[in-house]
């Protein structure tokens, strides 16, 4: 293997290092155990205690101290009636309970298409304390692709499904990615988000989804360089959420982000 190819290896590996450490943190994904729509009227959920209600623009909680929730931000003891506003697609964690710490389940506040919800993000979960890494492909380097970033003269906002039937989502294209795969005549155009500092997103669908890998996967490429020019490397392809839990609403790839290949890079379906 050559010098360059040894240090994109290098590369790889610490990039799956830090990808399953994020995932192994104590509250995060893998820690999901429900999630819930609130009620108009004042009721009871699963797995947590206290009344939970919301109207449209707030929600709100009543609890007793005996109850034993307390705020995530201040680890203050919840007595009585506190309410919270969010915009549509925010979360807040806004209380916890539970455990010898009193912090083993965080419960998360969220607006999804307009209606307030909470899931449960309990530390004890199987699929977080049983949790070994994500399985991947073998580093492939043909996989790293050559693209060509064409933008759009505007965003366009695309309406597009999520992993939870109930929650419908938005994709903002802000243009699309053009390259060649290895063994593959055509070009392909996959649209793409715009991230922070001008780094790209893809989800897409290939012909490994519902059998190597989750039904769909996404991936991450830098700010594309003056001239367009970016690589797309599927070996850092990565599930979302929703692969790991049913509870995820997640995004799926706009309808044209289809390609008629088998991309045997980047992460499988996650273990059972």
């Amino acid at each position: 293997m050559s010098t360059a190819a040894d240090a994109r290896l290098e590369r790889w590996l610490r990039f799956r290092k830090s990808r399953n450490t994020a995932l192994a943190a104590r509250h995060g994904w893998l820690t999901l155990t429900s999630f819930q729509w609130l009620e108009t009227q004042p009721a009871a959920v699963e797995l947590v205690p206290g009344l939970w209600s919301a109207d449209g623009t707030t929600a709100t909680l009543t609890a007793a101290a005996s109850d034993g929730l307390t705020f995530v931000e201040t680890g203050e003891p919840v007595d009585g009636t506190i309410t919270a506003q969010l915009a549509d697609e925010e979360s807040l964690m806004w209380v916890q309970f539970g455990g010898a710490d009193g912090r083993q389940v965080v419960v998360e506040l969220a607006m999804r298409a307009d209606r307030y919800a909470i899931r449960t993000r309990d530390s004890a979960s199987p699929v977080f304390t049983e949790f070994d890494g994500v399985p991947t492909f073998d580093y492939r380097p043909d996989f790293a692709v050559e693209a060509r970033f064409e933008a759009y003269p505007e965003p366009v906002d695309v309406p597009i499904s999520t992993a939870n039937p109930l929650v419908d989502g938005v994709h903002r294209s802000v243009g699309e990615l053009v390259f060649r795969l290895p063994g593959k005549e055509h070009e392909y155009r996959l649209q793409a988000e715009e991230e922070k500092l001008g780094a790209l997103t893809v989800t897409f669908h290939d012909e490994t989804n519902g059998k190597e890998t989750d039904e769909w996967r996404k991936v991450s490429t830098a700010r594309p360089r003056p001239d367009g020019s970016v690589v797309l490397d599927f070996n850092r392809a990565i599930n979302y959420p929703s692969a790991f839990t049913p509870y995820g609403t997640c995004p799926m790839p706009v309808r044209n982000n289809s390609l008629d290949a088998r991309i045997e890079a980047g992460e499988k379906q996650p273990a059972p």
